[in-house]
């Protein structure tokens, strides 16, 4: 084996011709996640703060939404991934492609992002928008995040496509932090209204960075060998649901995804658990302001930023686990001098809040890296076992449990704040209330954190396992019933969770 295996990666055998990416190619996907990280930095951190304290709702209410959301969303995402990874066959799909065409069609759908913080409205009309509005986000999102899979084979590849979708997200998320302070500045007055604004800009974004992508990606030619899907598109609408979640299920029996999978909720639900209480925790806790939490929040991306770059570099030359770890504690590290400060009795405007938001941004830009790297080669592990390229299935779970961890998050914030004896739109908060507030952001992500640290250190794929991943595929895909050697077969069944000799769709046939 050559010793550097990442210089190695693009030599593997593949099925068919591919084309160069360029730089324009991974900025187009890259802007994509102003929609994806974007619009998830911005309900995570300001709308249980919208709908309480500037709306009227109890925490109560913002819960129900999330969690009527999530309900039709358990339907709406993996019907999405479904119909991209079947939509090849027909007219709109070999004109505009099976899953760009739903990319296409979701951007003159994208301004209800705006509509959902429109102040001034009943509980009837919060929850309808925010359901419209994730119904369009799954629409275009689910699609996008199987172009990296069609676009490429490499593992460098995927790695940067990955790299350039989490340094636009944290641009976005950026500006999710610093605008609400910014619109304040300029309207010299904090209201809800601030939040509608910022939603409008955010959508315009969105629509703009959809079209990029549209216009500068693309799908690869499925392999000759891979079934035809003209029967799938034939069947009846029993049939269909029957096979579709029966195909959803069975991405959780691929271990290097249900690893994949823990991680990634470890990182992402403590982040979002941090975020729900960061604004609360700042207003009612430090005695600040909005606008105070609103710069505390954009300076701890702008660190993000920062460390995604390093992740990167990290991720392409060693182990995700190891690099998951290290951000994992980074960010552990920050919420506890957060915690401590607050017994020390800082306030809101203390320079000495810069201490925690560094290491908290550190680790978050990593842990927000990594999952989403590491996912990419998800399919190819997938591939193994089936012998099928199932990427819209992956993406359907994928977007479903992000948005159902995030609801859950956001609305057991809600629901434990409501406990806690929190009053919407109350200037000053019960002692009680703040103490519950405080210890939701510390306990409550430290112990998610803790979960991803465990998760990961079972986790394996890297540069080299990925190689002889790929390699074994092709092994597979030339007729050969046996291991190419004893290593492949380690790294096969490791990766897969399967023996070796039920490979190749040779267990699945009959399931």
């Amino acid at each position: 084996m050559a010793s550097d295996p990442v210089a190695t990666l693009d030599t593997a055998p593949a099925p068919a011709r591919q084309r160069p990416i360029r730089l324009i190619n991974f900025l187009a996907y890259g802007s994509n996640d102003f929609l994806g990280a974007g619009s998830m930095a911005v309900v995570s951190g300001w709308v249980l703060i919208f709908y309480t304290k500037f709306c009227g709702l109890s925490a109560g209410q913002a819960a129900t939404i999330f969690a009527i959301a999530r309900i039709l969303d358990a339907f709406t995402s993996p019907v999405i991934g479904h119909l991209s990874d079947h939509f090849g066959g027909t007219w709109l799909g070999r004109t505009f492609g099976r899953r760009r065409f739903f990319i296409l069609a979701a951007i003159p759908l994208l301004p209800a992002f705006a509509l959902m913080w429109l102040p001034g409205q009943a509980f009837l009309y919060y929850l309808v928008t925010y359901i419209l509005f994730e119904m369009v986000y799954a629409m275009e999102i689910i699609p996008f995040e199987t172009l990296a899979a069609e676009m490429s084979t490499s593992y460098r590849d995927k790695t940067k496509f990955a790299g350039f979708r989490i340094f636009t997200g944290q641009i976005a998320a950026i500006l999710a932090g610093f605008m609400p302070m910014w619109i304040i500045d300029y309207l010299g007055r904090d209201s809800a209204w601030t939040f509608f604004y910022m939603g409008a800009i955010f959508a315009v974004l969105f629509m703009a960075t959809a079209g990029f992508l549209y216009a500068f990606s693309w799908e690869r030619q499925r392999p000759p060998a891979q079934p035809s899907e003209t029967a799938a598109e034939r069947v009846g609408i029993v049939e269909t649901f029957t096979t579709l979640y029966r195909n959803l299920f069975s991405t959780m029996r691929i271990r290097a995804f249900r690893l994949h999978l823990g991680m990634y909720l470890g990182g992402y639900i403590s982040q979002d658990v941090f975020n729900a209480a960061f604004t609360f925790f700042v207003i009612f806790a430090l005695a600040g302001t909005t606008a105070i939490a609103s710069g505390l929040l954009g300076w701890m991306y702008v660190v993000q930023l920062v460390a995604v770059g390093i992740a990167i570099n990290v991720a392409l030359r060693s182990s995700p686990g190891r690099a998951y770890r290290i951000a994992a504690v980074s960010f552990g590290v920050g919420t506890v001098i957060l915690i401590a400060q607050w017994m020390a009795g800082v306030r809101g405007d203390s320079w000495m809040l810069w201490i925690p938001i560094v290491f908290a941004g550190l680790g978050r830009g990593a842990l927000n890296y990594i999952p989403w790297a590491t996912y990419n080669y998800m399919a190819d592990v997938d591939e193994i076992v089936t012998g099928r390229r199932r990427e819209g299935s992956f993406a359907g779970v994928m977007t479903f449990i992000r948005k159902a961890a995030q609801a859950a998050a956001v609305a057991g914030v809600g629901l434990i704040m409501d406990w806690g004896g929190f009053q919407s739109k109350a200037a000053v908060q019960s002692p009680q209330a703040i103490h519950v507030v405080v210890w939701v952001l510390g306990a409550g992500t430290l112990a998610v954190l803790v979960f991803g640290i465990l998760v990961s250190l079972r986790f394996r794929i890297d540069p080299v396992t990925h190689h002889i991943l790929m390699e074994e595929i092709e092994h597979l895909r030339a007729g050969h019933t046996e291991p190419s050697s004893p290593e492949a077969k380690a790294v096969a069944e490791n990766l897969s969770g399967w023996r070796y000799d039920q490979l190749w769709g040779r267990a699945m046939r009959g399931a």
